[in-house]
């Protein structure tokens, strides 16, 4: 598994997520429940992972939509 983006963003895991599955591309979600335990003030990030085979094209993907995953 490899990093594919690290943020506080409430809102770009589940968009990077969404365009991920729509391209059959596993992801998993990590740090969930310690931003959780801080509270959901934003201090913590999240991360999302791919598989290590499919994280040159998630990279891709998320640059075609525009998003943001470089911290």
């Amino acid at each position: 598994m490899e990093e594919l983006l690290r943020t506080t963003d409430i809102t770009l895991i589940p968009l990077a997520k969404t365009l991920l599955d729509a391209e059959d591309i596993p992801s998993f979600e990590l740090d969930v429940n310690m931003s959780i335990l801080e509270g959901s003030m934003g201090i913590l990030p999240r991360r999302l992972m791919v598989r290590t085979d499919d994280l040159t094209r998630a990279r891709r993907i998320l640059d075609l939509a525009g998003v943001n995953y470089e911290g």
